[in-house]
């Protein structure tokens, strides 16, 4: 199966919705910044103009989502955060990415992580940080496969401890391994 890694379109509502609500019992905001009483389009044109830094809530930075569709079913999302606060150094990252429960552990992961390392490449970022919560194996072992180096195991408050890496984005051009 080919996966198209783009932005979300006018077609993908039902599918992106339906990511949202079965990631959102994990913790997990598919949908950036969403308001379910928002209509879909002015949804998309919202979003846009975020990546851009354009009316960013406070705390915010600018960024780019690819979104991985198989066959027309949106099966994952990778974000590319275009700078560091010292909220998203300690815990968040550079980059962050999910995929739906039904669609795991055929690789989408890693093919969202690598295109976010492109992605961030792209931006001047030689060293990405991408972070996991501590007992996800599932998600360190994709950030290893793409090169990520541990630096260390935060704690959160209230929240599940932090695997920290740093992962070369110069990686993300070179053939899949």
């Amino acid at each position: 199966m080919v996966v198209e890694l783009r932005a979300l379109r006018i077609d993908d509502e039902a599918e992106a919705r339906a990511a949202h609500a079965e990631l959102a019992t994990e913790g997990f905001a598919f949908l950036p910044i969403h308001d379910p009483n928002e209509p879909w389009a002015a949804y998309l044109e919202r979003v846009e103009r975020l990546r851009y830094g354009a009316g960013l809530p406070p705390g915010y930075v600018p960024w780019t989502d690819l979104y991985a569709a198989v066959d027309g079913v949106v099966v994952g999302r990778v974000s590319v955060r275009h700078r560091l606060t010292e909220a998203l150094l300690q815990v968040g990252g550079h980059i962050g990415y999910g995929v739906r429960p039904a669609y795991r552990r055929r690789g989408y992961a890693t093919e969202l992580l690598r295109a976010g390392l492109g992605v961030a490449h792209g931006l001047g970022i030689d060293q990405a940080l991408v972070t996991c919560d501590d007992e996800n194996v599932g998600s360190a072992a994709v950030i290893e496969r793409c090169g990520g180096v541990l630096e260390d195991v935060r704690s959160v408050p209230g929240g599940s401890p932090k695997r920290r890496y740093w992962v070369p984005t110069r990686e993300a051009l070179s053939p899949a391994r």
